[in-house]
């Protein structure tokens, strides 16, 4: 049985080596903050980090995150980038059916722990490949500035 360090803590998983994170933190261990959405690392609704960076946990077996540091979305609220992008999120109204704001969020703070002042190009490139369905791109990238600004 692997075990994971997930959010700080190290955690036993009951599950395959091959099995990818996500239905690892979803099934396994019950954490369903991190969602489903395509399954082939498309639409970043699955986000985590790995060590820090942006990862689809739908395409990265569990395998290869044994003696490494996962973070979810149920963690990101514990360090200032996390909370200022959540804040900036909830200032610019960013979510309307929500789904795959956990994803978002989470590519969204490691672009601002890696690029502390991103340019239009940096949140472009860090945020291809999340999808948002219902079209809040504009404000998506009016949180990230913000949350630049409020972290500066």
């Amino acid at each position: 049985m692997p075990t994971l360090n997930i959010n700080g803590k190290d955690v036993p998983v009951n599950a395959d080596a091959a099995t990818p994170i996500l239905w690892a933190l979803r099934d396994t261990l019950g954490m369903t903050g991190t969602k489903f959405g395509c399954g082939a690392a498309l639409c970043g609704a699955c986000t985590v980090h790995l060590n820090g960076a942006a990862i689809r946990s739908c395409v990265t077996p569990v395998s290869a995150a044994v003696g490494q540091k996962i973070t979810t979305i149920e963690a990101v609220a514990s360090d200032r980038v996390g909370q200022a992008v959540q804040a900036a999120w909830v200032k610019h109204d960013v979510a309307q059916c929500g789904y795959c704001q956990s994803g978002q969020v989470m590519s969204a703070t490691a672009l601002l722990k890696t690029q502390p002042k991103p340019t239009d190009a940096d949140i472009d490139a860090a945020m291809a490949g999340n999808i948002c369905r219902c079209g809040t791109y504009v404000r998506i990238r009016a949180a990230i500035k913000d949350a630049a600004v409020a972290l500066a």
